[in-house]
């Protein structure tokens, strides 16, 4: 008589969070993420105030929530005291942060938790799951070098492949590969750092 195996998932998809900050120029790229991923797992989508309200020359607010909401077929966390269940319910197997701003970085590294995305990271960093960050700041070799340095020697943080995106009009500028978030997000839920992290200009 075969035993289930107590560490074997269930037949039922991981359950991860996407949490989205305003780097408003990558959303295209995250939404085409997004719907890869959404053919294999549930994601829940978890915005900063930004995103909610800020309508810019790449899209108004309600239109980037409501495509996130069709592709994902889930309402997403758009409050504080909504994302702070994450942390008790342990609802969350991974959280994924793209994009993720100099902004939102440099909090995470002071503790601050003013937005729905940081307390969604706070929430879910108790439970001692993956958080992986999908970078994408014009300060990344300037003002955010050395927060990108803590948060790579923080336990369950891991980081997209990155690189320079304009190293001759913004030499500090650096962003994510989006292209690898499912395999940083399936290394992660190893317990692995994808290799190379830093990778040729995006």
């Amino acid at each position: 008589m075969n035993h289930p195996n107590p560490d074997q998932k269930q037949s039922a998809p991981l359950t991860v969070g996407l949490a989205v900050t305003g780097s408003f120029c990558t959303f295209a790229k995250i939404k085409e993420v997004t719907r890869q991923l959404a053919k294999e797992l549930r994601i829940i989508p978890i915005y900063s105030f930004h995103v909610q309200e800020m309508d810019t020359r790449f899209g108004t607010a309600e239109e980037f929530r409501r495509e996130m909401e069709e592709i994902t077929k889930e309402k997403g966390i758009d409050t504080i005291q909504g994302a702070e269940p994450i942390g008790p319910s342990g609802c969350l197997d991974a959280l994924i942060i793209a994009p993720c701003t100099g902004n939102t970085m440099a909090k995470l590294c002071a503790g601050i938790t003013d937005t729905p995305v940081l307390m969604a990271a706070k929430a879910h960093l108790r439970n001692e799951k993956p958080l992986i960050l999908s970078i994408s700041t014009n300060d990344a070799l300037g003002m955010n070098f050395k927060n990108i340095g803590m948060l790579m020697n923080m336990k369950q943080i891991y980081f997209v492949p990155f690189g320079q995106d304009n190293y001759k009009k913004k030499t500090n500028s650096m962003i994510a590969h989006t292209e690898l978030i499912g395999d940083t997000l399936h290394a992660a839920l190893q317990g692995k750092q994808i290799q190379p992290v830093i990778l040729a200009p995006n």
